[in-house]
């Protein structure tokens, strides 16, 4: 999934916020990272574009992916995200969708082994952990942030590991092809109601390459870019948790992952991402990236993938997304709530429906990302299926 800039802008405020606890003997940070600067941002766009990346490695060029150690961190680039969703389903068809997210950020380019004390870092971790209850008709929302030193929040790569306080992604398996990953979050919603989710995830199919072999371009600008990678369809069991009651839950989750210094442009406003995974097999990624004007920006791209894991770049002109409905939240902002999609070199035709209208995540920024069902037909075959939609830019202007 394309990472949202709009939670990197809160990210780094409540850095600045707590910046006498977390810097602890660093030196101070540079002028693009004073309060006023960050502050007086209107866009997401503004703080992840070329002002604020001197110092960081670019993502320019293709690189040599190698599994399982891309799985963790990459510490040098700007900025890097977990994106993990998924569709789960309980007893007696209790439905829930779920997201858990960590975000790692750094705030200079220098990185040293040797440190002063064991709470100076340079790095900054943010999560969101959202359950979305479709049989009870709720969704759920929590966050945390920390510093990434003194073992609050980090990242490992072997084995692989990303945690914020007692929220994690692990692994737990060291055998087999695949390994088995361990999901655990918990939460406290706007209500007091705590929910929680435990899962083991593993992959039923290999690292998928979004983009030109992983290059993910946003923009025309050099360096706009990520290293972008999915995997695409992981095995999901465990529990989920809401108030006193426990499912016992299985179904099918989604990795994404992205690591860069740079992301959109200033004519950029924002995107909305579908991740669907079907019936037959197969999957489809696709984000498009919405341009000021509110058009489709050109470099919005995404990637089919068939049901035995071999993928298939798409461009903008590939495929047509057309909103049939909308949601209106509390503020009066416009979220698209209904789309048809098309592929016409696939014969696939599919509309994607939200579980609920309301999975708005409200927190100092605001963005929707929620759990979707999917119906249609790939060539001759009706399909069905489940998925993840995040859209960005529609709250925040």
């Amino acid at each position: 999934m394309i990472f949202d800039v709009k939670k990197i802008r809160y990210l780094i405020v409540i850095y600045l916020i707590i910046m006498n606890l977390v810097s602890c003997g660093d030196a101070a940070p540079p002028d693009r990272y004073r309060p006023d600067v960050l502050l007086g941002a209107s866009r997401l766009s503004d703080l992840l574009g070329a002002d604020h990346r001197s110092g960081f490695p670019l993502v320019l060029s293709p690189r040599s992916f190698e599994f399982p150690a891309d799985h963790g961190p990459h510490s040098e680039f700007r900025n890097e995200w977990w994106y993990v969703t998924g569709n789960l389903i309980g007893p007696n068809n209790a439905l829930f969708g779920y997201e858990l997210t960590f975000f790692r950020f750094s705030l200079t380019p220098q990185i040293t082994d040797e440190k002063d004390s064991a709470w100076q870092t340079n790095q900054v971790f943010i999560a969101h952990f959202a359950i979305t209850d479709v049989t009870g008709d709720e969704f759920h929302v929590a966050q945390r942030y920390s510093r990434g030193g003194a073992g609050l929040a980090g990242a490992n790569g072997d084995p692989f590991k990303v945690w914020l306080d007692d929220w994690s992604i692990r692994q737990i398996d060291q055998g087999g092809d695949e390994p088995i990953w361990q999901l655990t979050a918990h939460g406290d919603g706007v209500d007091g109601e705590q929910f929680g989710v435990e899962l083991q995830l593993s992959s039923r199919k290999p690292p998928i390459l979004n983009g030109i072999d992983g290059l993910s371009q946003k923009s025309a600008e050099a360096g706009n870019a990520s290293y972008y990678y999915s995997l695409s369809r992981l095995k999901s069991e465990g529990s989920v948790h809401i108030g006193a009651t426990s499912y016992a839950v299985s179904g099918l989750s989604w990795l994404d992952r992205e690591w860069g210094s740079s992301a959109l442009s200033a004519e950029q406003q924002g995107w909305d991402w579908f991740a669907l995974q079907l019936s037959d097999g197969n999957e489809l990624m696709f984000y498009d990236i919405r341009r000021n004007d509110g058009s489709s920006d050109r470099h919005s791209a995404g990637t089919w993938i068939d049901s035995t894991g071999n993928p298939l770049h798409l461009e903008r002109q590939d495929v047509s997304i057309n909103v049939l409905d909308t949601w209106v939240n509390d503020r009066g902002d416009v979220y698209p709530a209904k789309w048809q999609i098309t592929i016409p070199s696939k014969d696939l035709s599919l509309t994607v429906t939200p579980v609920l209208e309301n999975q708005e995540l409200i927190t100092n920024v605001r963005y929707w990302e929620g759990a979707v069902d999917v119906t249609g037909s790939n060539g001759n075959r009706s399909v069905t299926g489940r998925g993840y939609v995040e859209l960005t830019g529609y709250a925040d202007r």
